[in-house]
């Protein structure tokens, strides 16, 4: 009699931690094996210095060729490399931007030591004051992820018409985009950048992930939200090396991952906040592909979750023990 529901329960239980088993290592694998994979690095010096690199680290670096530290310094802020490695008639020197990575700077930071003694390090683009290690930005990130996936999941549930949907979702994105950029801004002051220009790039965000969201689940119902849970916010937070960078994490994952929403998003805003939108360009097509094709999935999908299917036929009067007359 109770067998079903027994059976039932144990089910659950299993299929919670074997999903629990998945997770763990999605989470913990990437954090647990940081290492450079083609890290972009500015080399200016003789061809024996890139020799010497490379030998060092092999795979490590991607090396670009650079005439001088002005040039260098450049290809910095244009967010074409992570930081340079410099020999210049002083000595060498070792230029880094802590607002890319601050783990990438701590790393080439590291690496200058290998110059030999007490060779500078000059930070080209700095975290803000602050939020001089970053943890603001990539605190602050993980909020915005989880209230934008919330939002696309009540759009579906609460909003039945397509065109309401797609008013709601444009809403929420021009609201979340100018308020999260003043909290950011003129209420905790940790991120720079022009005002208009965070919010432009914090809507986007949060339009291509609710878009996402609620197209998903007007297509696929139930399985749809699923699906979006699954790969926007768990495999996509797992990936994105906010606090670290791409090619810190084990390949191909940390590329897939600025395929995905949570790592465009947090590329984006660092590009805005801190780079004057220096190497944007992937990032907004990303992040515009999610939002387009979520409304346009909004605009063709179902209205609303479709009906349960019944599990148990309904009960007659005859088969209820306590409806039978007496004799």
């Amino acid at each position: 009699m109770h067998r079903k529901p027994l059976a039932a329960g144990v089910l659950i239980a299993i299929i919670v931690v074997a999903v629990q088993a998945l997770l763990v290592p999605l989470f913990a694998a990437p954090a647990a094996n940081l290492a450079p994979h083609d890290l972009p690095v500015a080399v200016a010096g003789p061809p024996a210095l890139t020799v010497q690199l490379e030998a060092a680290h092999p795979g490590a670096f991607a090396v670009h060729p650079v005439a001088d530290a002005t040039a260098a310094d450049a290809a910095i802020k244009d967010r074409d490399v992570y930081g340079a490695i410099l020999v210049t008639p002083a000595g060498p020197e070792v230029h880094i931007a802590s607002a890319a990575s601050p783990t990438v700077a701590a790393l080439l930071t590291q690496a200058a030591a290998g110059l030999g003694p007490q060779v500078p390090v000059r930070d080209v683009v700095p975290f803000d004051a602050d939020d001089a290690r970053g943890a603001g930005f990539a605190g602050g990130f993980l909020p915005l992820a989880i209230t934008s996936l919330l939002a696309g999941v009540l759009v579906f549930l609460l909003v039945r018409r397509r065109a309401a949907r797609l008013l709601a979702l444009l809403s929420y994105a021009v609201l979340a985009g100018f308020s999260v950029a003043a909290v950011q801004q003129g209420w905790l002051d940790i991120l720079p950048g022009g005002y208009f220009a965070v919010a432009a790039a914090v809507g986007l965000f949060a339009l291509a992930v609710s878009a996402a969201m609620t197209g998903l689940a007007a297509v696929l119902d139930r399985g749809g939200l699923g699906l979006g849970a699954l790969v926007i916010f768990l495999v996509g937070n797992a990936l994105a090396g906010i606090a670290a960078a791409p090619e810190l994490l084990p390949q191909p994952w940390g590329e897939l991952g600025q395929w995905l929403p949570i790592g465009a998003g947090a590329s984006l805003l660092r590009s805005v906040a801190y780079f004057d939108g220096g190497g944007a360009a992937f990032a907004v097509a990303v992040l515009s592909a999610y939002a387009i094709g979520g409304l346009l999935l909004t605009l063709i999908g179902r209205r609303g979750l479709a009906p349960a299917d019944a599990t148990a036929a309904p009960q007659h009067s005859d088969d209820r023990p306590d409806l039978v007359p007496a004799a």
